[in-house]
């Protein structure tokens, strides 16, 4: 059982800043050479990209929790004329 849900947009998040930190170790270690500039677009593509996941996530996982709780064991709106309220 998972101890909380599953975030795809933080994982895509955390691998964009995970990739921009092996950059600059390689960078910083003399493996290869990285320009400053291209943490920018990097990081702002990875936030952009996580945030369309996120929202895409929350709409599907809404979508479905909805669909469950609308199933045909769920009660229905009372009918016409019917009492709802115990007195």
């Amino acid at each position: 059982m998972l101890r909380h849900d599953f975030r795809p947009g933080r994982l895509v998040a955390g691998a964009a800043f995970v990739l921009a930190g092996v950059l600059f170790a390689g960078d910083a270690g003399g493996l290869w050479q990285t320009p400053w500039f291209v943490l920018i677009p990097l990081v702002t593509g990875g936030l952009c990209l996580a945030g369309a996941t996120g929202a895409a996530a929350r709409s599907i996982r809404r979508r479905r929790s909805s669909s469950h709780r609308t199933g045909p064991t769920a009660p229905g709106p009372a009918a016409p004329g019917q009492n709802t309220t115990a007195l």
